[in-house]
């Protein structure tokens, strides 16, 4: 997701400022994406270029409020309907720091069980948040997906581990 999508959703339900657009953006995602100020800004700047949003007056407090335009409207549209393919998310740095430990033949075994402890003190986390969200349906859905991928990462942690362990290249490097 790009802040830009995030914006043009919240602008959808009406006009907003910058400082709310921040608030409601964190909120909406269970504060695991926290925005800078600054970055609200910037990207209210561009999408103003670029048709998308447009400023209203200042307000008594000095603030623009902006609203989505039709073409803002029908950008979010097509976002919504445009699938997520893993070529659009970022590497996983676990991924490559386990084949690259096993490219260079270091024991995984510590590096596992450092990521295992960490990923089960980090869905520990979730799990404790998803309880206070109580009442906000979107905040229960991000945490869910990051509860769902941590679990997922803890099963992969283990393929790895067994994976390793069965390798006769591995087995050779241990002893």
């Amino acid at each position: 997701m790009t802040i830009r999508h995030g914006i043009l959703t919240l602008l959808s339900q009406g006009p907003r400022y910058g400082y709310q657009l921040r608030a409601e953006f964190e909120a909406s995602t269970g504060a695991a994406w926290p925005l800078n100020i600054g970055q609200v800004y910037t990207t209210l700047s561009r999408m103003e270029r670029d048709g998308l949003v447009s400023p209203g007056e200042q307000d008594e407090q000095g603030r623009v409020v902006y609203s989505i335009t039709e073409a803002g409207l029908a950008e979010m549209e097509r976002w919504f309907r445009t699938p997520v393919v893993p070529s659009d998310r970022p590497r996983d740095e676990l991924v490559i720091k386990l084949a690259m430990a096993v490219t260079a033949a270091a024991d995984v075994r510590p590096i596992i069980q450092a990521q295992r402890t960490a990923t089960m003190r980090t869905l520990q986390e979730f799990v404790r948040a998803k309880r206070a969200s109580v009442g906000d349906p979107a905040q229960r859905l991000v945490l869910d997906s990051m509860i769902f991928q941590a679990e997922a990462e803890q099963r992969w942690l283990d393929h790895c581990e067994a994976v390793l362990t069965a390798s006769p290249q591995t087995q050779e490097k241990q002893r």
